[in-house]
């Protein structure tokens, strides 16, 4: 049995609907399928997603919410006219629409995360009645029915345990399930929404509770890649991955597959397969627990720009006991998450994501590690950029340092920050923003271009 997932740029119009309703008949073990709300159908248009946040916004601001709900109400029409369904449809997600928009709105985010599913919710609703009408035996289920119980933080929601035994029971249902992804129920019956591109995270829920023999993620490029093509145009397709290096790769700037939809997956050992929408026949990239490849060998590169370091030095550091907890409870009690913390004898650098820590974070950061840490320095640098070379086969392999080092030289790159975990399996460099594309060009060179 397979669980498959369709993103919004397979859903953006009829024409992609008739396809994705053809894949899923094609094969009889697609069974329980996952869809997102509609993407763009043309690099200027608008996801339905962001419609429904212009609702919602205009309704909370005290503005007319009219424009925005006509335009996800005729996005719909447009679908449903394309295929040919009943009418009646259609006035039905309009009143839904309606029903959410005119809801209580004294909690933004719980307001926020009911009109965003609505996107996900109604285009389940409008898969299965395609399919039926392309004589499938296909039914939508809702979350809340199914069983998928999550924690009530709305727009950044966790599965709870008990759902993968309220769901497993899907795995027995009768031909077609659509299910809406993105979403869930707080226990308390409260829509809460996962991150955005959360649709990903459902669909790997679902796989792992009725143990799938495979999850199929459909998009619209024909494989991952080694490296952004916007980057690199001629950047090699990946026929395998493990989920440890997609894993990293997707936390610093592989956009294809959700950094948290591998947890699910990885824990119930079941494969992942991500393929294209627009050629289904293309072999894809599958990933998977364990693979072979040469000593050495580079599986992907990736970068990510937005980040700044905290860096702090103190004289005799490595003998003040407690130094990092001190400082990492101060950002904590500023509500601040970090990334990595590299450090030296007397020096220690924190770097945090830029978006979270604005000015007047800053300077109260900064204030209070020179009063209650009593440090020697404390600077500030932002506009970094990360990147990352990711290979399981890196471990053990002496040189692989040095060739990217080598590379970054001749390329004229400057590296800020050098970090590698303990599992060997990826190796991250800090350098400026502007030259990230510089360096992910020569790690790319070095790497691949080389091997031939």
């Amino acid at each position: 049995m397979k669980v498959a997932k369709f993103g919004g740029s397979s859903l953006a119009d009829a024409d992609q609907f008739r396809k994705v309703c053809q894949i899923i008949t094609s094969d009889a073990d697609r069974r329980l399928i996952v869809v997102s709300a509609p993407g763009r159908r043309h690099a200027d248009d608008t996801k339905v997603t962001d419609l429904l946040i212009a609702c919602a916004e205009a309704r909370l601001d005290g503005g007319a919410a009219e424009a925005p709900l006509q335009a996800v109400v005729a996005r719909y029409a447009e679908i449903a006219g394309g295929l040919n369904l009943a009418a009646d449809l259609v006035d039905r997600i309009s009143d839904d629409l309606k029903t959410r928009l005119a809801g209580p709105t004294d909690d933004r985010g719980r307001f926020l995360d009911t009109m965003k599913a609505a996107g996900e919710d109604n285009c389940a609703k409008l898969m299965a009645e395609g399919l039926a009408a392309a004589g499938a035996d296909a039914r939508y289920v809702s979350p809340r029915d199914a069983g998928l119980v999550v924690t009530s933080e709305f727009g950044n929601a966790r599965v709870l345990p008990e759902s993968y035994e309220r769901l497993s029971h899907l795995a027995e249902a009768p031909g077609v399930t659509v299910f809406p992804g993105f979403f869930g129920y707080s226990p308390g019956g409260e829509v809460v929404t996962f991150p955005r591109g959360g649709s990903d995270i459902t669909g790997a829920i679902l796989a792992a509770a009725i143990k799938a023999d495979v999850y199929e993620n459909f998009t619209d490029v024909d494989s991952v890649l080694v490296a952004n093509p916007d980057v690199v145009p001629s950047a090699r397709p990946l026929p395998e991955l493990t989920y440890r290096e997609m894993r990293e790769l997707s936390y610093i700037g592989f956009r294809v597959f959700h950094e948290e939809a591998l947890e699910p997956v990885f824990h119930a050992g079941v494969p992942v397969h991500i393929k294209n929408t627009n050629n289904p026949s293309a072999p894809g990239t599958r990933i998977v627990v364990d693979r072979r490849a040469p000593p050495g060998h580079v599986a992907g590169i990736a970068s990510d720009a937005g980040f700044c370091s905290i860096y702090v030095s103190k004289y005799l550091m490595n003998r003040e006991i407690g130094f990092g907890r001190r400082l990492l409870q101060i950002l904590e009690s500023e509500g601040l998450s970090y990334e990595h913390t590299p450090s030296g004898i007397d020096s220690i650098s924190v770097i945090l994501r830029e978006e979270q820590f604005d000015a007047a974070a800053e300077a109260r950061v900064v204030a209070r590690i020179r009063e209650q840490l009593d440090v020697d320095d404390v600077s500030v640098e932002r506009g970094l950029a990360l990147v990352m070379i990711v290979g399981e086969c890196m471990r053990h392999v002496v040189g692989i340092a040095a060739r990217a080092c080598g590379a970054f030289a001749r390329a004229g790159v400057s590296i800020e920050m050098i970090n590698q975990g303990s599992t060997e399996v990826s190796m991250m460099f800090g350098v400026k923003a502007d030259e990230s594309a510089a360096a992910v060009r020569a790690l790319y060179g070095e790497f691949f271009e080389d091997d031939d």
